[in-house]
């Protein structure tokens, strides 16, 4: 039987999953739905059949081609093991199927498999540095106790301060007025926002807050300093444990460069691959299983 290998890659957001055959060629590509395992294992594994079931029929592969796929998941919510154990649990009909998170896929690919570390910042952050298979894990424990140097953390920032300003406990500026401005210029509907506003209602204010710093807002700049500093913290302690090429990627990390220490920023490398290929890397090779 000739081998299949499938890279998936899977967050809140979507789902993108890639086929490769055993001499490496692309034979299709396609994305689908959420698949944090987190918003239900069930949704999510639809979501990844469904991206497979597309990017096969773009090489006139079927479902019956499952049964030689070797499927490597790169998968939001992986890292909660009774979330991880009950998703494996499931019956599936491919080759074989292991389950990591998506930043360690992200880091294997972007390293291409060798020693390194990454540092996502998008809407949250995390951190992870693999060595010799083994992999240390930084941050990333969803917002809004962790994810410092994300998107929803600096919305959730802005939010409270404008609350201040509009109380004149702090001083008022474009940034402020720009969040006001959002909400009307009413503060219950602030209030009444926030109680059920997720991470990516918070991050949606990230772009705005690069946007005024270049216009010299003075809250915009102390906004994306202490973002700065926040990912740096955990670039420090990626360093600490050994990695001296990180990968910063995501929204936030990809734009908050400029702000990072010189020092910091001798560490840094571009990602070699992304996380789906990271995902076949995976595939078949029963040891990238978190649990």
């Amino acid at each position: 039987m000739t081998h299949l290998y499938v890279g998936i890659d899977g967050g809140g957001t979507s789902c993108r999953a890639r086929i490769r055959n055993a001499q490496g060629e692309l034979l299709g590509e396609a994305k689908s739905g959420s698949a944090n395992i987190l918003l239900g294992i069930n949704v999510a594994m639809d979501s990844i059949i469904s991206a497979i079931t597309q990017a096969a029929a773009q090489s006139k592969l079927s479902e019956s081609d499952f049964s030689a796929m070797h499927v490597g998941l790169a998968l939001a919510g992986a890292e909660q093991r009774s979330a991880w154990h009950n998703f494996m649990q499931q019956t599936h009909p491919f080759a074989s199927m292991v389950l990591n998170t998506d930043a360690y896929g992200a880091c294997l690919g972007a390293h291409k498999g060798e020693n390194g570390a990454i540092m996502i910042a998008g809407t949250g952050s995390c951190g992870i540095y693999i060595q010799d298979g083994q992999q240390h894990v930084v941050g990333g424990r969803e917002f809004p106790i962790s994810d410092q140097g994300g998107g929803a953390i600096m919305g959730l920032r802005l939010i409270q301060y404008t609350l201040l300003a509009s109380d004149e406990i702090k001083p008022a500026t474009a940034l402020t007025e720009h969040v006001l401005a959002h909400f009307n210029h009413d503060i219950d509907s602030i209030v009444d926002w926030s109680k059920t506003a997720r991470p990516c209602d918070y991050g949606q204010f990230s772009p705005a807050i690069f946007s005024f710093a270049l216009q010299g807002d003075d809250l915009a700049i102390e906004m994306l300093q202490h973002t700065a500093a926040d990912i740096e913290m955990f670039l420090t302690a990626l360093n600490k444990r050994g990695a001296t090429k990180i990968a910063l990627m995501g929204s936030i990390g990809e734009r908050i460069v400029e702000w990072l220490s010189p020092s910091i920023r001798q560490y840094l490398v571009q990602p070699q691959f992304d996380a789906i290929e990271g995902g076949i890397m995976m595939a078949g090779k029963t040891e990238h299983n978190l649990f």
